[in-house]
């Protein structure tokens, strides 16, 4: 599977809310259990914010100090990562 894949199926089953980009693709190793380098996440979030399949993942919430990361899937991820969910029996 590729890393846009595994970004957008590991964002449709869980909701990531980390301090920065390196704990989140720490996160989503963990949770995934597959390998993937970290330039290959960072383009696979790139591509996912420039498809309009996730939210912007960099927010500052109200009254907090610093930025947040979060992975959030639009309308059209979710119908995206369900794709994938089912075209590959995942």
């Amino acid at each position: 599977m590729d890393a846009k894949s595994l970004l957008l199926t590991t964002a449709l089953r869980h909701r990531l809310s980390e301090p920065n980009i390196e704990a989140g693709f720490e996160r989503v190793k963990e949770l995934t259990g597959r390998p993937i380098d970290y330039a290959g996440f960072c383009d696979a979030v790139a591509a996912c914010l420039r498809e309009g399949l996730i939210r912007e993942p960099v927010r500052l919430p109200a009254g907090a100090l610093q930025c947040h990361w979060h992975l959030e899937l639009t309308p059209q991820g979710v119908a995206r990562a369900r794709h994938i969910v089912d075209g590959r029996g995942i």
